[in-house]
This record gives structure tokens, C-alpha cells and sequence, in this order.
């Protein structure tokens, strides 16, 4: 999420960030919402983009209605600004639908529809965050390839790791580098996200970067703590930064979002 500039210095639109999990269940979307709220309150112009096409909860996490979505841009029968809404938080949402099933694979027409979409928001933003839905396929995969930087979201739970693995492994052998930063969510002590971090780490070092041309460095962003606070805001559907902002939790993720804008 650092400050995107063309040669010479000169803006050229909004840090792409794919927000993306091997496994689903970590507080991805949960993570994108209360990042961009953070993002805002730091006077950051915020697009949150929800690029689960078929399968989307942005619009559940926000509290909002999906009326006007991506597939209705796709398709027609919404231009992109009536499909831009505004959201809790001081940020702006682009919803996708749920249960489309014509958006389980990436086709050239809705690859072309995705593209315009990011080429027509980029300049009218200073962040777009892109929520990738769960896993490695090739629809997440060509929504990553659209970021100027990745944020990867594990747990310390087994599987989470092992599918964080696979994520970077899969994203390091066929897409070109680019930052590739690790957020450690629903730790339960100080200090498990740094451990879960360098254990990922060694592991990249070990199996996937002696085939690559450049090692793959994981950059820690911080550690969110399991945090009743969260579940608390969850049932109320508002933002853990708006209900709860002084919780160990919603503290975490500005704290992250610190360490993400230059100084």
C-alpha cells in the first residue's frame, strides 16, 4: 500500500492491494472492511472491491444492500458510479453478487468487464482493495495478478498455514513479484504472529525460492489478537473500528495500517 508513481515521480492512480487467504474462515473480508476504515480515517481516498464475483459477503460484513453490483456493470444494466456506494467507515464498495455460478471460472469476457472496472477506478482513488475470494483459483489468481501488492491473511490453526503455503507458492512460481506481505489473524497470544510468520518463512526459503530467479521475502504486517470485540461487532454488522475502537483488535489494525502508509 505504498505510494504508486510513474517514472519521474507523478502519481498514476490507487495502490492496488488483493487481499487473498488460502483458506476461507480466517476474517479475510473482515480484515479488507476494518483496514479500509482505518485507511480512511488516515485520509487515504478508499476503494474496497469485492472480487469474490459469485460468492460475495462484503455486502453482509457492511451491513448494506446489494442492489446494484458488479454483475449488473458486467452485464449493463448499471453504469460503475450508480454500483459505487458509500460505506460505514468512510470508504466506498464496489458489492458482487452471491450465488452467480457463471463467475466460477475467469472467461476472456468477464477477465475484459474486471479490467475496465479496475482501469476506470484506479485514478479516482489513493487505495483499492481488492477481497479475493478463498484458494488458488484461477479467478482469485487473475484477480491477485491485478495488484501492485499482495496481503496474505493466515491463523496460527494448521490448515491455515498449510494453504497460506500453498498461496504463496502458487502466486511465487507464476505471477512476477511484487510485495508480499503476511497478517497473522485470531492469534491467542503476543508474539504467535511473529513465530507464525518466520515458521512460513522458512519454509518458502527451504521449498520455493532455490527455483526462483530472486528469494521471496514474506513481509510481516502485524498480528490481530482473537478478540471477543470482533465477534461482538459481527452481530451487530458495524465495523469493528466504528462500534469497538479501542479493542485489542480494531488497536491491531490500525496499527498495521500504520506501518503500511509512509511516513
Amino acid at each position: 500500500m505504498s505510494q504508486a508513481t510513474q517514472a519521474g515521480g507523478a502519481r498514476r492512480g490507487a495502490v492496488i492491494t488483493a487481499i487473498t487467504s488460502g483458506k476461507g474462515g480466517v476474517g479475510k473480508t473482515l480484515v479488507a472492511a476494518n483496514l479500509a476504515a482505518a485507511l480512511a480515517r488516515a485520509g487515504q481516498r478508499v476503494l474496497v472491491l469485492d472480487a469474490d464475483l459469485g460468492l460475495a459477503n462484503l455486502d453482509v460484513v457492511l451491513n448494506l444492500s446489494a442492489r446494484v453490483t458488479l454483475h449488473d456493470v458486467f452485464t449493463g444494466k448499471a453504469t460503475l458510479d450508480e454500483a459505487l456506494q458509500p460505506a460505514p467507515g468512510g470508504f466506498s464498495v464496489l458489492l458482487a453478487g452471491s450465488g452467480l455460478v457463471e463467475y466460477s471460472r475467469m472467461t476472456p469476457e468477464v477477465r475484459d468487464k474486471l479490467l475496465d472496472v479496475i482501469a476506470q477506478v484506479r485514478p479516482r482513488f489513493d487505495q483499492v482493495l481488492l477481497d479475493t475470494g478463498a484458494g488458488i483459483s484461477d479467478v482469485v489468481l487473475f484477480t491477485v495478478s491485478l495488484a501492485d501488492e499482495v496481503l496474505i491473511v493466515a491463523t496460527p490453526e494448521p490448515t491455515s498455514l498449510t494453504d497460506a503455503y500453498a498461496t504463496v507458492k502458487v502466486l511465487a512460481t507464476t505471477q512476477p513479484a511484487r510485495p508480499m506481505r503476511l497478517l497473522v489473524n485470531q492469534v491467542q497470544k503476543a508474539g504467535e504472529g511473529r513465530a507464525v510468520a518466520t515458521q512460513l518463512q522458512q519454509v518458502v526459503d527451504r521449498f520455493v525460492s532455490p527455483g526462483l530467479a530472486a528469494p521471496v521475502r514474506l513481509l510481516p504486517l502485524g498480528e490481530v489478537p482473537l478478540d471477543a470485540a470482533v465477534r461482538t461487532s459481527v452481530q451487530r454488522r458495524q465495523l469493528l473500528m466504528d462500534a469497538l475502537p479501542g479493542s485489542p483488535a480494531a488497536v491491531a489494525l490500525a496499527a498495521a495500517v500504520a506501518r503500511l502508509l509512509p511516513p
